[in-house]
């Protein structure tokens, strides 16, 4: 399988990929747009950092592609739509820079503090001027710290070394969580006027877009001490740049802007107070040589093995979590299968249940695999794991997911229904041993049967003679039965049969099976 690789690449990250089995590299750093086209028209799998913009242009003309591995966090240069809409998994290296980010953050602390950058530049000019650069100690100060994830988790912890008193503004964390990290934590305008450093920690979106802007400056603390190694775009420039000049900021530390570069007449870059450098937070050899090598052996993990791993538009799985949860995600796309097989008319809506241990790990694989099922029938080879859910969003069903702690009977269940022009049914899979997966409920009728190969489902009236005429009719057809499995309804009667067979039925012994005047219905499922 060929791997392109379109930007530059430390010696470690190209030899995880020259001495991986099965895998040729590719090598091409800084192909031009067109020469990309053309370069990963017979790709299985491309590798990119930030040079390479990967557009819907390159997805459409990527024939064979299967996955992208993007060497670093950021996937602003990747058409996220259009990866989903090919169902290419997008790979991303989130923690191979983290320490790298932590340590840059506590490092413009220090130059902030001690005013570093600006005392050398004006000893390097011929002067010779300490009292000009009169510091602070960080020892005993207050760091506020927005955003408590993994690397503002080290930072913290990098901070306590320091005995600073760190306090956290994290809504999505519990009190708890962050007793253990040894912070404090407190609402956003009690960090604001309480941290003499405050540095920021988060992704950019909607809700954290402009954190820090004219209204929340005028609330931090006065003398304070602001850092963004994060992202741009958290912190209103033109609003830091006027509270500094006012005094009420003392200074701060800049690694991100809101456009990259900054333009010339960013007010920040004009200011002494302001130490400014160009997005070094993961630009140590280490990090570098780390997510490459983490790039590069993911991608070869994908090909070789399917494992997926730190992807962004499909929920990640580890070795281990996909050894344990394999098996419940091969049940779900059964599942999904065999009620798209009955049951896949106009379908308005797919209900999901997971009930019992199955709730110990996460859901959304076996989500995405039931769906795939759903839609495999609908679709063909187009539905895969990852454009699943896209495609049942573009065809208007909805899907919903519950969880339950009550068992039913089983120690791991899942339970479908589907909606649609047939009318509302409902089926059901336990987990009988680590790899022993069967049906066990079909709306709402107790059965036992292996979800695999050829099963004959039959819906008929309880009456006598029944099993005997589906043997002989199969019998005379040479369809052998590997395993039978019957139930009735008490309501009403009628009879629920399936029937694995070792071989596909003929379409006339189909029809044979429905003629007789007490079968309400004989179809055969393949799973």
């Amino acid at each position: 399988m060929r791997v392109l690789v379109a930007d530059k690449f430390p010696t470690e990250g190209l030899q995880v990929l020259e001495q991986a089995e099965g895998i040729e590299l590719d090598y091409q750093p800084g192909l031009t747009p067109a020469q990309l086209l053309e370069a990963v028209a017979e790709a299985d799998a491309l590798i990119v950092r930030s040079g390479t913009q990967v557009t819907e242009e390159v997805f459409q003309a990527a024939n064979k592609l299967k996955a992208v591995g993007r060497a670093g966090v950021g996937t602003g240069n990747l058409d996220l739509e259009a990866a989903n809409r090919k169902g290419v998994v997008i790979m991303h290296t989130p923690f191979g820079s983290t320490t790298t980010t932590a340590e840059h953050t506590i490092a413009m602390l220090f130059a902030l503090a001690r005013q570093i950058p600006a005392a050398s530049q004006s000893t390097k000019s011929g002067q010779w001027d300490s009292e000009h650069f009169l510091g602070i100690e960080v020892a005993g100060k207050t760091l506020g710290v927005i955003g408590a994830g993994k690397i503002g988790r080290l930072v913290i912890e990098r901070a306590t070394s320091l005995k600073m008193k760190p306090l956290v503004y994290d809504p999505y964390l519990t009190e708890d969580a962050i007793r253990v990290l040894g912070a404090e934590q407190v609402d956003l305008d009690d960090l604001l006027a309480r941290a003499d450093f405050l540095t920021l920690h988060t992704p950019l979106n909607a809700e954290t877009a402009n954190t820090l802007n004219a209204e929340t400056l005028a609330k931090v603390k006065p003398g304070c001490h602001i850092i963004n190694c994060a992202t741009g775009g958290l912190i209103d420039e033109a609003a830091l740049a006027e509270a500094i000049i006012k005094g009420h900021i003392a200074g701060a530390a800049i690694d991100v802007f809101a456009k990259e570069p900054p333009l010339a007449d960013n007010p920040l870059l004009g200011l002494e107070q302001v130490i400014c450098t160009p997005h070094l937070r993961t630009s140590t050899r280490d990090a570098q040589i780390n997510v490459t090598v983490q790039a590069a052996t993911q991608v070869v993990d994908f090909l070789n093995t399917g494992i997926i791993t730190n992807a962004v538009n499909v929920p990640s799985i580890s070795a281990d979590l996909l050894a344990t949860l394999r098996p419940h995600i091969d049940l779900a796309e059964r599942l999904g299968s065999f009620q798209a097989q009955l049951y896949g008319k106009g379908l308005e809506e797919v209900r999901l249940e997971y009930a019992g241990t199955v709730n110990e790990h996460p859901t959304e694989p076996l989500t995405m695999a039931a769906l795939k099922g759903v839609l495999k029938p609908m679709v063909g080879s187009e539905v895969n794991y990852i454009n699943a859910p896209h495609l049942a969003k573009e065809r208007g069903i909805r899907v919903t997911e519950t969880r339950s702690q009550t068992n039913r009977g089983f120690a791991s269940m899942i339970r479908l229904e589907v909606v649609g022009t047939d009318g509302v049914h409902s089926i059901c899979g336990a987990m009988f041993g680590e790899e022993d997966y069967r049906i066990v409920r079909v709306d709402g009728c107790n059965v036992e049967a292996l979800p695999n190969g050829h099963i004959l489902v039959l819906f008929n009236e309880d009456r006598p003679g029944i099993i005997g005429f589906v043997g002989q009719v199969l019998g005379d057809a040479g369809v052998n039965i590997a395993g039978m499995n019957l139930t009735r309804k008490s309501v009403d009667n009628q009879a629920i049969s399936m029937i694995n067979i070792d071989s596909c039925i003929p379409d006339e012994t189909l029809e044979k099976l429905r003629a007789h005047q007490h079968i309400v219905a004989a179809n055969q499922i393949v799973l």
